[in-house]
């Protein structure tokens, strides 16, 4: 039975504005996040020759905008390697954690932003990190319910290629921290990884869709996140 393969791909570096959390940011790619997605092109590239791999035409990314430039890149420069020249296509499905109407803001005004509010109580000192917790305001989400949302995502449209002859492989472009909770919900990492890693900016992670629905890990390394690093993801 021919296989299928999800390269999961975290953007290229961006313009981040600093000490903020949010990751619904939209500055562009700087010049060595469009470098990375050149590299991961060249990696893609030297993955379907491998393996012979066909690569899947449609390339679905988050619709920010540092994931939409990164997933264009990899468009451009796999052309001829697919029935189809490659396609990029756009979806809220694979953002990162929202942290809803306090979206862009520093961690200090979000925090001070709490602590005016009688309705809450203060977030705990990890609760970037935390998987579970979720800011209790408007919009905001927990990083368990973003990797849930993006694993519906990875599972749907991996279950919706219709069967074919010859192993291939998509591409998705989004985020370092709802695509590990993603693999943690689609049973490809353990739930004490999570935090333990993190993934390279443009090196692919590729998990395979297995019959049944079930997945499983078969190419790219996550990245180990130090022990004293802080959590940017």
């Amino acid at each position: 039975m021919a296989r299928l393969i999800a390269a999961l791909i975290r953007h290229g570096d961006y313009h981040q504005s600093p000490h903020t959390p949010s990751a619904h940011q939209p500055w562009p790619l700087n010049s060595k996040g469009k470098s990375q997605a050149q590299e991961a092109a060249q990696q893609m590239h030297d993955v379907l020759v491998r393996n012979d791999w066909s690569l899947v035409p449609h390339i679905d990314s988050s619709r920010m905008l540092r994931a939409w430039e990164t997933a264009v890149i990899l468009a451009d420069r796999l052309a001829g390697r697919s029935a189809a020249a490659p396609q990029v296509e756009s979806y809220d499905a694979l953002a990162e954690r929202g942290v809803g109407c306090l979206a862009n803001l520093t961690t200090a005004q979000i925090e001070a932003v709490l602590q005016q509010d009688p309705r809450v109580s203060d977030p705990p000192a990890d609760w970037k990190a935390d998987s579970h917790y979720r800011l209790p305001l408007q919009g905001a989400e927990s990083l368990l319910e973003a990797g849930e949302r993006v694993a519906a995502h990875l599972s749907q449209s991996m279950s919706a290629l219709a069967p074919g002859e010859h192993d291939r492989i998509k591409l998705f472009v989004g985020h370092g921290a709802a695509f590990r909770h993603a693999a943690w919900h689609l049973g490809v990492l353990e739930f004490g990884q999570i935090r333990k890693l993190s993934m390279y900016h443009c090196r692919p992670v590729m998990i395979e869709y297995l019959p049944g629905g079930q997945w499983r890990h078969v190419d790219g390394e996550w990245k180990v996140r130090p022990e004293s690093g802080h959590f940017t993801d």
